[in-house]
């Protein structure tokens, strides 16, 4: 035990050694990166000796066979261990020097780390600042664009002015036709309802002729029907069953713009027929005069402001 050296080695000594309670893990932590090669040197004598061997210590002992095993193992990891020492020394220099290099190479990835994170700030200052420079230049493209279509519009409406001039002198001429034009519309609506179509046109032909006397301007080629309604509610009346010809068509105006109610004589019905799908939407009351709930049917039409249709009138019609 080289921390408790005696004077003298004796039997005693080591069988006193041999008998402690920790001799065993005393044998398997030994330190044997301390055994030197004065320590080998003294154990070589014996080394030597030709009954210094496994063979002959198991004849004697097993426990000295594990002994005799044991010293040479420890002089042969000496001479081992010899050589692998400076490795070993070695081996420590080079891991402070990979732990220097390790240290460095955190610090230069921590620089790389922060220079590249200044670099994503840069790039997204240069992405929106390119990101604007796109815009500007969209704008500038837009802006020219604008400009060159202006300066067509500008060429094309130069050209315009002269139409515009003859446009604005015929719309002043129509301004001045409005009033005949007007009166001649209110009259077909207000009067004409009973008549047929021939006598509508002669109507209409004498109205113009006092208009002309009494110096009323009016449009010569004025077409009452398309001054008073378009051609789509026109189609939208056909649709809903409304003959498409003059008659009916004049017919259909009045009873749409008439200021008040009209009385139709239908003999076919066609009349009728039109008016039902026309109003089917705004819930058309029909009813009789001979009716038992007329008079429910004349106020509910009146209070809900529903469409509501006599029929079978007859020749004579109670005003009240």
């Amino acid at each position: 035990d080289p921390e408790k050296p005696c004077p003298k080695p004796s039997w005693g000594e080591s069988l006193k050694l041999m008998g402690g309670s920790d001799f065993l893990n005393t044998l398997l932590n030994f330190p044997k990166d301390t055994i030197n090669a004065e320590t080998v040197e003294l154990l070589q004598p014996y080394l030597l000796m030709e009954d210094f061997n496994l063979e002959t210590a198991k004849r004697v002992s097993g426990n000295v066979a594990g002994l005799c095993s044991w010293a040479m193992a420890m002089a042969y990891f000496y001479g081992i261990n010899r050589e692998v020492l400076p490795l070993k020394a070695n081996l420590a220099v080079q891991e402070i020097r990979l732990g220097q290099a390790t240290e460095k190479y955190n610090d230069a990835q921590a620089q790389l780390a922060a220079k590249m994170a200044e670099v994503a700030v840069v790039q997204a200052e240069f992405d929106k600042a390119n990101a604007i420079k796109q815009a500007l230049l969209a704008d500038a493209e837009a802006c020219r664009r604008k400009m060159h279509n202006a300066s067509a519009l500008i060429d094309g409406l130069s050209g315009e002015r002269i139409r515009w001039t003859e446009a604005s002198k015929g719309f002043e001429a129509q301004i001045n036709r409005l009033v005949g034009d007007v009166l001649l519309a209110t009259g077909f609506l207000s009067y004409t309802g009973p008549f047929n179509q021939e006598f509508r046109t002669i109507l209409i032909k004498q109205w113009r002729t006092d208009m002309t006397k009494r110096k009323v301007p009016f449009s010569e080629d004025l077409n009452i029907v398309s001054f008073l309604v378009d051609n789509a509610t026109i189609s939208e009346w056909n649709l809903q069953g409304l003959p498409n010809d003059e008659l009916s068509t004049q017919n259909g105006l009045i009873v749409t713009s008439a200021a008040r109610f009209p009385l139709l004589i239908d003999p076919q019905g066609q009349g009728k027929a039109w008016i039902r799908q026309k109003e089917i939407a705004n819930e058309l009351q029909i009813t009789t005069l001979n009716h038992k709930y007329f008079r429910t049917h004349l106020e509910d039409a009146l209070s809900l402001g529903r469409p509501l249709m006599i029929e079978d009138v007859g020749d004579e019609l109670d005003p009240a």
